[in-house]
């Protein structure tokens, strides 16, 4: 039966589980009204839409000037 030769340190045990749980970075998508790349579940920061509807008035640079 196989049994271990010695304690395993914390240290060593830690460093072996670091790179487990590591998660990828999320993917973008492209905004369907304005194209803009944004998260994937979230409002588009561009044009304030969501889903197809708008979910916050955001004033284009443009027309602020």
């Amino acid at each position: 039966m196989a049994v271990p030769k010695g304690k395993v340190s914390k240290q060593r045990r830690n460093k072996r589980r670091s790179s487990v749980w590591k998660l990828a970075a999320p993917g973008l998508v492209a905004c369907p009204k304005c194209g803009a790349l944004h998260l994937p579940h979230r409002m588009c920061p561009e044009c304030g839409t969501y889903n197809g509807r708008e979910v916050k008035h955001v004033e284009s640079v443009a027309a602020g000037k």
